[in-house]
């Protein structure tokens, strides 16, 4: 005795077998157009001129995340401005195209993840001594693990950010070395699924702290261009200091 009709069993069949991937090159996703002057800390790789940086990317995965271009041009030399970029036939996942959103540039300061403090300083930030010569600005409930306060608190900024250090956390620090040059590749831009982490508020801008939770946009809170990326985690992006045409490096963390 069968379970279903042949009819049913042809349905069930086409559900499985999904929606067909487009043939031949789709057109990729804008993701943020950054210029110099918003983001002086924005450096083109080797004696480029340019002053603005294009980064696209393809709404499939390659394997596990959008594969992404970047492309650095010269504001003066930009003509013919599209109306509407171009729109890929599919996408993977609705998660992959960006809400169309404005950048406020905020200068922070940030240090190194621990594990690529050098020994000495790792040692010192677990010596709850000296952290509690800062008083009441260091929360008490890091007492057993005073270098998590240096990690959830401190050093790292979340979210979207141009430059910084690199942030850790799937793996340990890795090398980064240019596959052309084998210089060292520098951070270049980090694409975040959230601006701030759900537990904790020392990132969280205040002029959003005193929104109502509810009333923030994205779930969680933070996700202002509506993308996931690996399951929540960040895709950051390092590029070759000598030359703009060395093939960048795509991490997650």
């Amino acid at each position: 005795m069968t379970r279903y009709t042949p009819e049913e069993l042809a349905i069930e069949e086409r559900i499985n077998a999904g929606r067909p991937w487009p043939d031949g090159p789709i057109a990729m996703l804008p993701v943020a157009q950054l210029y110099v002057r918003d983001v002086p800390s924005l450096c083109p790789p080797g004696q480029s001129e340019a002053d603005l940086l294009q980064v696209l990317w393809c709404p499939f995965d390659h394997p596990a995340h959008p594969r992404t271009a970047l492309f650095w041009r010269t504001e003066a030399t930009v003509a013919d401005v599209l109306e509407a970029p171009p729109e890929p036939p599919a996408v993977q996942f609705s998660s992959y195209v960006p809400e169309p959103c404005l950048l406020t540039p905020e200068q922070v300061t940030e240090y190194p993840n621990h594990m690529e403090l050098s020994e000495e300083l790792q040692q010192q930030l677990e010596d709850w001594s000296r952290w509690q010569s800062a008083g009441a600005a260091v929360d008490n409930s890091y007492e057993v693990a005073p270098e998590e306060f240096y990690t959830d608190v401190l050093s790292l900024a979340p979210g979207w950010k141009i430059g910084g250090w690199t942030r850790w956390g799937l793996t340990d620090p890795v090398p980064r070395a240019c596959s052309v040059c084998g210089a060292e590749a520098k951070p270049l831009l980090t694409i975040a699924t959230t601006e701030w982490a759900a537990d904790g508020e020392s990132w969280i801008p205040e002029e959003d702290q005193a929104d109502p939770p509810q009333q923030l946009p994205g779930t969680p809170p933070g996700n202002f261009t509506g993308l996931e990326v690996a399951r929540g985690y960040d895709l950051q992006l390092h590029t070759c200091p000598v030359a703009a045409n060395h093939p960048h490096i795509e991490l997650i963390q």
